[in-house]
């Protein structure tokens, strides 16, 4: 019994232990917490985002479209012999490349055959205007021959019914005189009606040789023409652009020989943009036609740079709309560059010659009032990132859409959205926060010298 006792007694007290261990657990995690101290918090500060900014003001903008073309020449014809023959003389300098001053012989055909031609012509000519000449003097000397002609007759008609009357009132003479003289009568009337007749063909015949004078002097020019054209001249001063003319070569009309070419006026076809034509260029003024097509671009002075080396310019003048590109919505604009304009760049001799690719400054009308940015200010979105005052003595980003009016050389001109003195953000910023705290930066003295 007593062993029992103990035994309960045992497991007893180790119930209560476990119980005590329980409640000292349970009251440890329940007294651990309140008893920690919380550590101190550090405070979070909102980074500033460094950026370069520009205050704008607006300005008055002269606009200058730019466009690239070759530089070609304004004439260039082909040569081609007019009379067939054999090629006498050539130019010595008959060269691709020279240039052949205006007037100067480039090449010359035998002319032993026009020569002859013309020769026979004048003298066949010639012929020809002495027989009008002998037709006009007899026609002459024949009318007066009429004249007596007609005389004698009137005698002899007289002298035929005198003798008539006589024969019949008193039967003086005899019917044989009678009858002789009606026989001299006719004969000398039809010897007029013959010269009558005779007179009205001479001046048919007389026109008829005038015709053929005047078909014969035709072949006179026609043949001195044909001599004139066996020497081939320069109509200009003309660069050879290509020949193929040898001395002894049988030419033939038809086939051209030479390529020459006038730089003495030049010219560049460049294509615009058709809105910034539409916006900027000057078309002011009536037409002077019914003719629907630009007829009032005003001329003005263009700037020519050669690609190759930008320090060789020259001066054209904006002549005419060449066309209009449906496939490219383009317009084709021509500026001319006179010869004296062309003959020397500045800083040394070197001149503006066909196949030079240039750019085109072509000054347009003025932008009122734009502002002035870098072209990486303004998104391809058509925003800029202002840096404006929050209240609190910071600065934030705000984003405000604006109006691209132009651009140039890297530059875009704003001609809506901003106000005079707002501070436009220049650096460049990949997706910035809306209202993220911003700071200018302020440069060195390197880089303010730099």
């Amino acid at each position: 019994m007593k062993a029992l006792f103990k035994k309960i007694l045992t497991r007893i007290e180790l119930v209560v232990a476990c119980v005590l261990v329980l409640v000292g657990g349970v009251a440890a995690l329940v007294l651990m917490p309140l008893l920690k101290q919380e550590p101190p918090k550090a405070k979070s500060a909102e980074q500033a985002i460094f950026v370069e900014a520009v205050a704008v003001q607006p300005e008055d903008v002269p606009v200058v479209l730019k466009g690239y073309g070759e530089v070609r020449v304004r004439n260039q014809v082909s040569i081609t012999p007019e009379v067939p023959g054999r090629i006498a003389e050539v130019h010595p300098r008959m060269d691709v490349g020279e240039v052949i001053p205006k007037g100067e012989v480039l090449f010359r055909i035998e002319p032993g055959t026009y020569e002859a031609q013309l020769a026979d012509s004048t003298a066949a000519a010639r012929q020809l205007a002495d027989s009008v000449h002998r037709l006009e003097v007899q026609y002459a000397a024949d009318q007066a021959r009429l004249e007596t002609m007609q005389r004698t007759c009137e005698l002899s008609k007289n002298e035929f019914e005198r003798a008539k009357s006589l024969f019949e009132k008193d039967e003086v003479g005899t019917k044989s005189g009678v009858e002789q003289a009606e026989q001299a009568y006719n004969s000398t009337k039809d010897a007029v009606d013959q010269m009558e007749s005779q007179l009205k063909v001479y001046p048919i015949q007389i026109a008829e040789a005038k015709s053929s004078s005047a078909a014969a002097e035709a072949r006179i020019q026609l043949n001195a023409l044909n001599l004139e054209r066996t020497v081939v001249v320069a109509p200009f001063d003309a660069r050879i652009v290509s020949q193929s003319v040898e001395a002894g070569q049988y030419v033939s009309p038809g086939a051209p020989v030479l390529e020459l070419a006038d730089d003495s006026l030049l010219e560049i076809s460049t294509p615009l943009n058709s809105k910034e034509a539409r916006n900027w260029l000057d078309f002011g003024g009536q037409n002077e036609n019914d003719a629907a097509w630009f007829q009032h671009l005003t001329p003005l002075e263009c700037t020519v740079q050669w690609t190759e080396d930008p320090g060789h310019h020259w001066k054209g003048t904006l002549h005419r709309v060449e066309k209009v590109d449906e496939n490219t919505r383009t317009i084709y604009v021509a500026v001319r560059i006179e010869g004296a304009h062309a003959l020397a760049a500045e800083g040394d001799g070197l001149p503006l010659v066909a196949g030079m690719f240039c750019e085109v400054g072509i000054p347009g009308k003025t932008l009122k009032q734009a502002y002035r940015l870098p072209r990486t200010a303004v998104s391809f979105e058509g925003t800029v990132h202002l840096v404006v005052s929050s209240g609190e003595g910071e600065t934030r980003l705000k984003t405000a859409p604006v109006t691209l009016a132009y651009e140039e050389g890297g530059m875009a001109y704003v001609s809506e959205g901003l106000s005079p003195g707002d501070k436009v953000i220049t650096t460049r910023l990949v997706n910035p926060l809306e209202n993220a705290l911003v700071q200018i930066k302020t440069k060195d003295a390197g880089e303010a010298a730099s």
